[in-house]
């Protein structure tokens, strides 16, 4: 387990509670269900990541406009490089992916999850 910010407890309660609609949409049609379990709104450091599979040390993080900022950008690189620097993979889609080429957002997540157990199964010396 990680470190968290307990100050963010009540914010990933809340952002839980009120998901965006592509969240609510790969929750219940897809990780909701899938094989190996995923968590909604992890405070992982002072971040709350969208998903999170421990299994797989795999973050998923769906990006609405804001990302797409000068400062939405540099944030997420400086936050990506921290969940990396903890043997975390991150995988960005954006919520017009979502919408737009569902099937392929899960086959992708599929996959990486895949990939990701068999690192971790036989990590390279």
């Amino acid at each position: 387990m990680f470190p968290q910010n307990k100050n963010l407890k009540s914010f990933a309660r809340e952002l839980r509670s009120k998901p965006t609609r592509q969240e609510n949409r790969l929750w219940y049609e897809f990780l909701r269900r899938y094989p190996i379990q995923f968590n909604r709104q992890m405070i992982i450091m002072n971040y709350i990541a969208d998903f999170y599979c421990a299994k797989a040390n795999l973050v998923i993080e769906l990006d609405g406009s804001q990302h797409y900022t000068r400062e939405g950008t540099a944030y997420d690189i400086a936050r990506t490089e921290v969940l990396n620097s903890l043997s975390l993979e991150v995988l960005r889609f954006s919520n017009l992916d979502v919408d737009n080429n569902f099937v392929g957002v899960c086959e992708e997540i599929d996959l990486t999850v895949r990939k990701r157990m068999e690192q971790l199964a036989c990590p390279e010396d």
